[in-house]
């Protein structure tokens, strides 16, 4: 049996990488104050680290499944280790911003090829549960970056939160250097042999229904969490509630999605049916922003309604976080064979990004026309709609996919 430990590593090489992403939202107010970033600029340099996810997913994709995933993974630490620290010299916001499109590409090499990892690194019987535990490492990331921010800033600076971030990345890449397997030491023809391939790989990819549900599903839900969570500040706020008191209910709000995750795994693995655990995951979502932003309250004491708005909220966040570990799980089953995994993981990245990057100005352009955020409900109550059409489209495909291999009989696992 091989030891899980390895797979744990690159789930703690994940959560590293997603500090990065959520490193900049604590250090706003101070960069504003010392370099001048003002409100629009904050608003690329938030979007800015989605670009290569948006615009390479694929492409990344391609790149680790031909070229090894854990040198792809190291290289993404290491690209993210640089470019923070280089960043925390940066003197105007326009070298932040590209160095925050850097960043955006590290991060991709080290998320994309770390499903493929574990499905390497651990036995069949344990690879969901660990899947879902992948999951995670997004939410714990966020939430680690925004309870740890203030104070690290605080403390020694924005620039010393930057060197800080880009040594544990640094650091990150050699404990995996040192502790995972090393690649497939196939002869260089052979590696030529396989980048040459990569055409093969993605008319495989994109031909087959898989991949595409997956990251459509992946879209509707990453689009409407970032837009809850990360205009969650901004509300509370609103609302007079204190900055400190704010940022810890938004890492809370990050954190519970974990849950979901782990709790997803572990379903999956007692023979939990993804097609369900997908429903429940987007009908929670649907209730939690209808309570947490429906104008319904206004018959309760404000306290009492602030305290139910904040327990949707967590309602929303924690049972949503059934969808992307199940995700994860899918996408390993459903690429079309091995070697177009991280392929397929690239490009639900793509469309998780795409979401991400359209779900918060969709929901502020609904909030700017209405004057409050009392309609935000009606775009994630409409993701959340397509989440479950594409839930059922993907029970569809797994019964077919189950009685064909009844009727062949088993092939290859996935």
């Amino acid at each position: 049996m091989r030891h899980p430990a390895p797979a744990l590593l690159v789930v703690l090489g994940g959560i590293t990488a997603a500090l990065h992403v959520g490193k900049l939202a604590p250090a706003l107010p101070v960069l504003g104050a010392t370099l001048g970033v003002t409100l629009v600029q904050a608003g690329f340099l938030l979007s800015l680290v989605q670009l290569a996810g948006m615009t390479l997913g694929l492409a990344v994709g391609l790149a680790a499944d031909g070229l090894g995933l854990k040198r792809t993974m190291i290289g993404g630490l290491v690209l993210l280790a640089a470019a923070s620290v280089i960043g925390g010299w940066a003197r105007d916001p326009g070298s932040l911003m590209l160095l925050r499109a850097v960043e955006g590409l590290g991060f991709l090499l080290t998320s994309m090829p770390a499903p493929s990892l574990i499905r390497r690194l651990v036995d069949p019987d344990r690879m969901n549960r660990t899947l879902g535990l992948w999951g995670a490492y997004m939410p714990f990331g966020t939430a680690m970056a925004l309870l740890c921010g203030p104070m690290v800033i605080a403390w020694v600076g924005w620039p010393g939160w930057w060197w800080l971030l880009g040594a544990l990345s640094a650091g990150m890449a050699i404990w995996l250097a040192l502790a995972l397997p090393a690649d497939a030491n196939a002869p260089l023809s052979s590696r030529a042999a396989a980048a040459q391939g990569w055409p093969q790989r993605l008319r495989r990819t994109l031909a087959a229904p898989g991949p595409w549900l997956v990251a459509a599903t992946f879209a509707v839900y990453s689009a409407q969490w970032l837009a809850v969570i990360g205009f969650l500040p901004t509300m509370y706020s609103q609302a007079g509630l204190g900055t400190a008191l704010a940022s810890m209910a938004t890492a809370l709000a990050a954190a519970v999605n974990m849950i979901g995750n782990i709790v997803s795994g572990r379903l999956l693995q007692g023979g939990a049916r993804p097609q369900g655990l997908l429903y429940q995951g987007f009908v929670a979502m649907a209730l939690g922003g209808f309570l947490a932003f429906a104008p319904i309250w206004e018959a309760v004491d404000p306290v009492v309604a602030a305290g139910l708005r904040y327990a949707a909220v967590l309602m929303f966040s924690m049972v949503g976080g059934l969808i992307p570990g199940t995700l994860f799980s899918l996408a390993v089953r459903l690429a079309p064979d091995e070697r177009t995994v991280s392929t397929t993981v690239g490009w639900m990245q793509q469309f998780s990004s795409l979401g991400q990057f359209a779900g918060p100005p969709l929901v502020a352009w609904v909030a700017a026309r209405s004057g409050g955020w009392q309609w935000s409900w009606v775009v994630t109550a409409s993701c959340a709609a397509a989440g479950m059409g594409l839930a059922w489209f993907t029970g569809v495909l797994l019964s077919h996919r189950a009685v064909a291999q009844a009727t062949t009989g088993p092939g290859q696992p996935k």
